[in-house]
């Protein structure tokens, strides 16, 4: 009997060793209301971060950008999850490639970086649609996008049981890196429905319990319908001398706790036809100081900005004649240049973090090499609306009274052809109206072009005359959902076309999405080159759309390097490197001239290079691969 009191002693003392073990080495990471800091295995602790999307950038690129993130001093890296990346089309995932959110995370704790994860389900990010899947204007037309909506929350929550499961094992309290978690985006900007965010609340506390801190972020005036009772309020803003009234605003929604700004802009976005955005240091600097002097946590938004790859950069809509689609370049002036290597501006930054945070013991990675290739002549091939061209890049034809949206033909982006047959002209000239384009057309008449409207101009009228023809032909090009504010973003044909103020029925829409560069491929295999249907005065494509394609030699002795596609007189369009899509270019409003070309999209060998142009042909047809990237026109 005595044995046994002595051995159940002897478990209970163990027991309560293990206990008080398992308490001392417990991951924990905490706001600290009363002394407003947070708590990291319960010592205070502050946070320096910087921006960096794992979408913007080739997966074989994240751990070296992620190395000179860390090496600026930075503890930490904040990344949007973007919804439609991982969920293309509905009851679709794709978890692999630059989707490989899990390795992104393992490399940045590989890298010695706490994480700050940013799910949205909204991320703006000057991305198409604002993160959001087209699918949904698709499946529901009239859904309400960041409020209390059915089809809405019931999307949201079959997306968060793919997405989060894959992410708790990251949080910090599960052994992770992972130490904070957005709920929403700046939504004080947008709404203020209180059951809506109360409900992505308890959605998003369902996955991450108190194994991370949860937040909310928006601008000052935002702070009001942003902020959730018992969530972290963070702000938002860039370079400026108010530091204290905006720190006054923050307390007076949330009077205790960190001062967090969670987007430090070092930088700014540019659209297509603006100044490439340039932000000074000086200001930057003096308002950085000035916030860790006050003991608060600051994240860079963006220490790398990358690149808007393939049809993924968003848009702008500041009204009637505003929209404004985002460049390729997600440069954004940041510390870190678009190829990621480090600018004056991030050594000037590293010296700040350094009074305030041990630096750790790695070298700055040094500017990768940038080779200049030189200028390859292309073969023309293929209109778009030749047999072939229809045949081997349209996903079909639907015919409708009314014309159709790229949404209701449940496409997301590149092209759609609108064909109708037109009246006979009682007026000549007569006015074509085609209101509601979204967002630029080209307009043919018997496969003539006869004029091109835009919404950022926005002019929808174009006369047409009684010798063009009987067959109209409207291609309408998708240039980027809006990102930001009201976001229904239809795009096509998004109303009655009329004539003289009679609407045109009977409708063929043919899709050309443009998304299979074997579909591509093959077209160029089987057409061949051809040298017709030019203007040859201007280079302009009077017969539609055509494809240019090349080929570039690497040697095999250096292998490939970083470079930058020139596409200087060339019109608008779309350009693949060895089967990749590399993004939109459009040289011709500027201010990017240039597409970044990652090394590890290139190969030892022959590179195979296509575009697709929409307008206007170089007279050259040539390309240029150079050493230095051309952003400001």
């Amino acid at each position: 009997m005595r044995c046994i009191l002595l051995w159940l002693c002897l478990l209970s003392f163990l027991g309560v060793m293990i206990r008080g073990l398992w308490a001392d080495n417990k991951r924990t990471f905490a706001v600290d209301w009363e002394n407003d800091c947070f708590l990291k295995d319960g010592k205070p602790f502050r946070f320096i971060a910087g921006s960096f999307h794992y979408f913007r950038a080739h997966p074989d690129t994240w751990q070296r950008k992620l190395r000179t993130i860390r090496a600026a001093g930075l503890n930490a890296v904040t990344t949007y999850v973007e919804w439609s990346l991982h969920n293309p089309k509905d009851g679709v995932y794709i978890w692999h490639g630059i989707a490989d959110l899990e390795r992104f995370i393992e490399l940045a704790k590989e890298e010695d970086l706490l994480v700050i994860l940013r799910p949205g389900p909204y991320i703006c990010a000057e991305r198409d649609f604002g993160g959001f899947p087209y699918w949904l204007l698709t499946k529901y037309p009239n859904i309400q996008l960041r409020v209390a909506n059915v089809d809405y929350m019931s999307e949201i929550r079959t997306w968060y049981r793919r997405l989060m499961p894959k992410v708790s094992p990251y949080l910090y309290a599960n052994g992770g890196p992972i130490i904070m978690v957005q709920v929403e985006n700046e939504y004080g900007s947008y709404a203020c429905d209180k059951n809506y965010r109360l409900w992505l609340h308890e959605e998003t506390l369902t996955y991450v319990e108190d194994k991370a801190v949860l937040f909310t972020n928006d601008g000052v005036n935002g702070l009001s319908c942003g902020h959730i009772d018992g969530v972290l309020s963070t702000l938002d803003f860039g370079a400026t001398r108010n530091i204290k009234e905006l720190w006054k605003e923050l307390r007076r929604i949330q009077p205790k706790g960190p001062l967090v700004n969670a987007e430090f802009y070092p930088g700014w976005l540019t659209h297509w036809g603006e100044d490439m955005a340039r932000t000074p240091i000086s200001p930057i600097k003096d308002t950085f100081e000035a916030m860790l002097s006050s003991n608060a946590s600051v994240n860079f938004y963006m220490f790398y900005g990358g690149t808007n790859f393939g049809f993924t950069a968003g848009a702008n809509n500041g009204g009637p004649g505003r929209y404004q689609s985002d460049i390729t370049s997600y440069d954004y002036d940041a510390p870190m240049n678009e190829a990621g290597d480090p600018t004056p501006k991030y050594f000037a930054l590293r010296d700040i973090i350094a009074r305030y945070l041990p630096l750790p013991g790695i070298p700055v990675p040094t500017p990768l090499p940038k080779k200049h290739y030189g200028t390859i002549q292309l073969l023309r091939c293929c209109s778009l609306f030749s047999k072939a061209g229809r045949h081997h890049l349209s996903k079909g034809v639907v015919m409708a009274d009314k014309p159709i949206t790229f949404e209701a033909l449940n496409q997301h982006s590149g092209l759609v052809l609108y064909e109708t047959f037109l009246p006979t002209l009682k007026r000549d000239p007569s006015v074509l109206h085609v209101p509601g384009l979204r967002d630029r057309a080209y307009i043919y008449v018997d496969d003539a072009l006869i004029g091109i409207l835009s919404r950022e101009t926005p002019i929808y009228d174009l006369p047409i005359t009684k010798s063009a023809g009987r067959k109209l032909q409207i291609l309408v090009e998708n240039q980027g959902r809006i990102n930001y504010g009201y976001m229904m973003d239809f795009k096509g044909l998004t109303n009655n076309v009329t004539l003289d103020k009679k609407v045109l029925r009977n409708w063929n829409m043919t899709k050309f999405p443009l998304e299979s560069y074997e579909d591509i491929a093959n077209l160029i295999k089987i057409d061949g080159p051809k040298w017709n249907d030019i203007n040859e005065s201007n280079g302009m494509l009077n017969k539609g759309p055509a494809l240019y394609y090349g080929t570039l030699s690497i040697n095999g002795e250096i292998g490939p390097e970083d470079t930058y596609l020139d596409v200087t007189g060339w019109g608008k369009g779309l350009a693949f490197i060895n089967g990749e899509n590399i993004g939109r270019y459009w040289p011709l409003v500027g201010p990017q001239i240039t597409l970044y070309i990652p090394k590890e999209v290139l190969r030892t060998g022959t590179n195979k290079i296509v575009l697709i142009e929409y307008q206007r042909a170089s007279q050259t047809n040539e390309v240029t691969f150079t050493d230095v990237p051309k952003l400001d026109g």
